[in-house]
């Protein structure tokens, strides 16, 4: 079944790479029921050394019973939250949804990034996450990624659809390249050393993984077709 961030994809659209929160976010964010399931283990520890009797020990039951309880159920919501995020990187934006039944979904698109800090501690670099704000041209972080997995390889596949996408001349989406005598506006002819620096680019972006051998040679002959 697809996920709800599959259905928001326009036609055409792509996805580059599929991230979420780092895992170790969850125990950042539940460390108070972290907190309150210990207790309970603590008190239940306790119950078998004092061996208490009669009410007390009663009581102690309850009060070990109702903590279990309210923290299993606390980790349950917040497990299910951080397994319902989805962020994507697509070949035309960066989607970010979240919320388990109502569903909340942001997106900046590919053109209008400028750039995105990482900032990683030194268990980040370890554990694979870090906190990414994405800059508008204004220098205005639109959206944060806190704790993000695979971080550094998120903030590299989106900078490289934006190059792509920049390379290809789209403009979210761009009309398909016409030959002449097809209808439309020809495409615009370039000079040898347009051709040259360009097909370079979409070399680096194939060596790289951007994009696929295929995808290089199909725009390689629309370039060439250019001169």
């Amino acid at each position: 079944m697809a996920r709800y961030a599959d259905t928001l994809l326009s036609d055409g659209e792509r996805i580059a790479l599929r991230t979420r929160q780092h895992w170790l976010a969850t125990i950042v964010d539940a460390r108070v029921p972290w907190a309150l399931f210990l207790a309970a283990v603590v008190l239940i520890v306790l119950r078998l050394q004092l061996k208490l009797d009669g009410a007390a020990d009663l009581l102690a039951g309850y009060v070990i019973l109702a903590m279990l309880v309210i923290s299993v159920l606390l980790l349950a919501r917040h497990y299910w939250s951080w397994y319902a995020q989805d962020y994507l990187v697509t070949n035309r934006r960066v989607l970010k949804v979240e919320g388990i039944i109502n569903k909340r979904s942001a997106d900046s698109s590919l053109e209008k990034i400028n750039d995105a800090v990482l900032e990683q501690n030194l268990f980040g670099r370890i554990f694979g996450y870090g906190d990414l704000d994405i800059l508008t041209a204004a220098d205005v972080a639109v959206d944060r990624y806190r704790m993000l997995n695979q971080a550094a390889t998120f903030k590299k596949v989106m900078l490289d659809q934006k190059y792509l996408l920049e390379s290809e001349g789209q403009r979210m989406p761009s009309p398909p390249l016409r030959a002449p005598g097809t209808g439309g506006t020809p495409a615009r002819p370039m000079t040898p050393d347009e051709v040259t620096r360009s097909l370079g680019e979409l070399a680096t972006l194939r060596d790289r993984g951007a994009i696929s051998p295929a995808e290089y040679e199909a725009k390689k002959q629309e370039l060439l077709a250019r001169l």
